[in-house]
């Protein structure tokens, strides 16, 4: 029986960890996710042109909002992704399918273009641009959105990742040319195009790897549930005394009052969604904040990944009892 990437391949778990990659589990995805923040926070120069790269799509697809608007063939082409299962990653109950990134996706994200990115790439107040700035907002793109997002415009990479390490470590027989329709986008054409990959496969499918810094589990670093519970602190960062006291005044006049209980957390979401839209610099001002402890987003991911794994392991090898998983060196041994 076969749980993990390593006891299927038949390679020592060792040689993943000596690589950076994540032992994925190849019987259910595990609840963990790239999140965008490790990219940019990363000291890895290669890591650091990957968010660059993500940062410069999202720049294009805000320069050509007009020519997409009401054109849905343009938001298919340009905002829909299929989920990548094949690293193993994600929020599925059972197995590892998704639903990927459809025309909904695509509208909420083009909506959320126009308002808050007309500086990107030009910011003042933060110290780089941020694809999670989409969904601090407006609830229509989540987490889980931004995850399949992120996957998708890095997935030459981890493609190109996995190649190099299933050249060193897996038994050619378990090796396929594997072809990504959305692999790498031409600016030229403004079109994505495919590309071809020597990938490890895996009861019938390939497998893509993640290098393990690059992952967290539960929320992004930059992410909306801290933005609401913590929006008092952001308008203390303001420099501009003035701009300070007209935040405080807008959301205590927007924030409802009842007189036989506390503001319920919808009405508190609302209230901050309401003062953000009037005062969009707010926004900035909190992903400074996330950016200044930056530090504690690696630290904190990477125990967060580690408790995941300890937390699954048994409960996933239970699984693959019951479903009668087997390796392909399992097979060649039967």
């Amino acid at each position: 029986m076969a749980t993990f990437f390593n006891e299927c391949f038949g390679i020592p778990e060792e040689a993943l960890e000596e690589f950076g990659a994540f032992n994925v589990s190849l019987v259910n995805d595990l609840p963990l996710f790239i999140d965008p923040f490790l990219l940019f926070h990363s000291e890895s120069v290669e890591y650091q042109q990957l968010h660059a790269d993500m940062i410069q799509y999202v720049t294009f697809l805000r320069d050509r909002s007009l020519e997409a608007s009401g054109n849905d063939d343009l938001l298919k082409a340009w905002y829909c992704f299929p989920e990548i299962k094949q690293n193993w990653l994600g929020f599925s109950v059972a197995g590892n399918s998704g639903s990927g990134l459809g025309i909904k996706f695509a509208r909420a994200l083009h909506s959320n273009l126009g308002r808050l990115f007309a500086d990107f790439g030009k910011e003042r107040i933060t110290t780089g641009s941020h694809l999670e700035k989409v969904c601090l907002v407006s609830s229509g793109v989540g987490r889980d959105n931004i995850s399949d997002f992120t996957t998708n415009l890095i997935i030459d990479y981890l493609c190109r990742y996995t190649e190099r390490f299933a050249e060193v470590h897996v038994d050619p027989k378990f090796i396929s040319t594997v072809h990504i329709r959305k692999a790498r986008f031409n600016y030229a054409t403004q079109t994505w195009r495919r590309a071809a990959y020597k990938l490890p496969v895996a009861n019938g499918d390939f497998v893509i790897l993640t290098p393990r810094d690059m992952l967290t589990r539960d929320e992004n670093w930059i992410n909306r549930g801290d933005l609401i519970r913590d929006f008092e602190q952001i308008p203390v960062a303001i420099p501009d005394a003035e701009l300070r006291g007209q935040v405080f005044n807008y959301f205590q006049r927007v924030l409802p009052r009842p007189r036989d209980r506390e503001p319920s957390q919808q009405e508190r979401a609302a209230a901050v969604a309401d003062t953000l839209l009037q005062f969009p610099l707010l926004i900035d001002y909190f992903i400074k904040l996330k950016e200044d402890n930056g530090d504690d987003a690696s630290s904190i991911s990477a125990e967060k990944v580690i408790a995941t794994e300890f937390m699954f392991i048994h409960q996933l090898t239970g699984e693959c009892r019951v479903l009668g998983y087997f390796s392909p060196a399992d097979r060649l041994r039967s």
